[in-house]
């Protein structure tokens, strides 16, 4: 069904506005994909906080300009699915991951993060990115370490003194 002007500037709208939100973006070929699958993905996609859409790449090009992704603009040919992360950088990458495995008919094309372009092959490194909860418990795992070692490190001349009077004490008894 071909758009009217009124609804191919809402497109265009909305998409520049997520995409200037976006932390990451993953285009992929989605042609022979089956409404079931492609509802579960929407499903899925909502869940992890991964905006979704296909659209035209005319509409695409201009919504992404001038945002960090508009160095995708050379590239977008073919019918692509579009997926922003909007909440976490790899969220976009997992749902993408997960669902190739399942159907070989979807195959990432390209990603782009901070303002650089990856080859579709690159979705694996941006899956492997930590989620918020999971980086925040490595930066504090971090930050509590030092604090650890300074503890150990003053408690270590009291535990000594109480394993010399300990090893005195035995061996008067003895």
């Amino acid at each position: 069904m071909a758009l009217n002007l009124t609804q191919k500037q809402e497109v265009v709208a909305e998409l520049a506005e997520v995409a200037g939100k976006a932390h990451s973006l993953v285009a992929a070929e989605y042609a022979g994909v089956t409404v079931s699958q492609m509802t579960d993905m929407r499903k899925k996609a909502r869940e992890s906080g991964v905006f979704l859409k296909v659209a035209k790449n005319t509409l695409v090009s201009r919504a992404v300009d001038n945002t960090d992704y508009a160095v995708i603009k050379d590239e977008l040919t073919g019918p692509l699915l579009y997926a922003f992360s909007q909440e976490d950088p790899g969220a976009a990458g997992r749902l993408m991951k997960e669902f190739a495995k399942a159907n070989d008919k979807l195959k990432p094309r390209l990603v782009s993060l901070g303002g650089q372009l990856y080859p579709g092959s690159h979705v694996d490194v941006l899956a492997s990115l930590p989620t918020r909860d999971e980086a925040l418990s490595m930066l504090l795992s971090v930050m509590v370490q030092p604090a650890t070692q300074l503890v150990r490190l003053l408690s270590e001349p009291a535990s000594q003194v109480t394993r010399v009077v300990n090893a005195a004490g035995q061996a008067k008894a003895a």
